[in-house]
């Protein structure tokens, strides 16, 4: 006789299937409202939800408060507190945008999204050795690999799988439904060779906090940050271009501008790890000057400086780092 599952295993998983369908309906209700409405509409609900967001998490909160701290220390509350509430209404404008991005076309977008710099992309890209984009959470971020493809230039993304399975193979779908791929970053080095031996280019987020050894410690507004090297590794291997990239909104004229800046110039001296800490330095400190130039467009409630180098003391409290 065969011996059944114990009775809390059977409704632990009973319970994450639930769960799991109950988040991935509310997805899908919300992009359904969001995406169904006009767009300034949705742009209006998406910032109402972050002002909720921003009273309802206090934690995130204090997060972002104490990274702007760290950041911006001559700058007043009065100033941290401005420049907090105004990423959360990016954040909720890109949620309104997200849900928008399957009725974008290159007609109905030409009045709030432009390029700049594409020219810096081209050129790399015309080697054909591949390009990786460096990039971090600014602007719009989800948009603007979208947009890219949308105008015929569709590239690879390194992403983090979601937990809830069905909401990742929906918001995966929305991001390739103009030719994007995703890289997994659990096999994200596989890939990425892969992409570069075939001339692509693949947009990756740099702006996180890691753990060695994935990561080293480089300057990020004048503190030590565990940064992702891998990209610097793979540019090495196979000589790809490296530039940033990011889509950033502009107030003045009431668009998004998706930015390509100058390449970054890679480091090699023939020291492995050594070239592989510079040039993660010299990304980071590309994607610290935009943020310098637009705090408001950055994601301050990420714990960026919560890895410490070897004897120092943690940056954020214990109740706080728990968050």
């Amino acid at each position: 006789m065969r011996a059944s599952a114990p009775v809390h295993s059977r409704t632990t998983a009973k319970g994450s299937f639930l769960r799991e369908w109950v988040e991935y309906g509310l997805v899908r209700a919300l992009a359904g409202l969001l995406g169904g409405v006009p767009r300034p509409v949705a742009r209006g609900v998406g910032a109402a939800i972050a002002v909720v967001a921003y009273l309802a998490l206090p934690g995130l909160r204090r997060t972002g408060k104490q990274n702007l701290q760290l950041a911006f220390p001559r700058q007043t509350k009065q100033w941290h507190a401005r420049v907090l509430r105004q990423v959360y209404r990016s954040l909720g404008w890109q949620l309104a945008e997200f849900c928008q991005m399957p009725r974008y076309t290159r007609e109905n977008t030409r009045a709030f999204l432009r390029y700049e710099g594409l020219a810096h992309w081209q050129h790399a890209q015309a080697r054909g050795r591949g390009v990786l984009i460096v990039t971090g959470h600014l602007g719009a971020w989800e948009l603007s690999s979208f947009y890219h493809s949308l105008m015929g230039h569709p590239m690879g993304m390194v992403i983090r799988r979601l937990d809830n399975g069905r909401v990742d193979a929906f918001v995966n779908r929305v991001r390739c439904l103009h030719g994007n791929r995703v890289l997994h970053k659990d096999d994200f080095a596989r890939g990425l060779l892969a992409a570069m031996r075939e001339g692509q280019s693949v947009g990756i987020l740099m702006d996180t906090n890691m753990t060695p050894p994935q990561g080293v410690f480089v300057p990020f507004f004048g503190i030590p940050a565990c940064t992702a090297s891998g990209l610097a590794r793979i540019a090495a291997k196979t000589g790809a271009a490296v530039l940033p990239g990011c889509l950033l909104w502009h107030d003045d004229e009431q668009k998004y501008v998706l930015h390509f800046f100058p390449e970054i110039r890679m480091e090699n001296t023939g020291s492995a790890e050594a070239d592989a800490a510079e040039n993660t330095a010299r990304c980071t400190a590309a994607i610290e000057q935009v943020v310098r130039a637009y705090p408001e467009q950055w994601l301050w409630l990420h714990r960026r400086w919560k890895t410490r180098p070897p004897g120092e003391a943690p940056l954020y409290p214990r109740k706080l780092a728990r968050r």
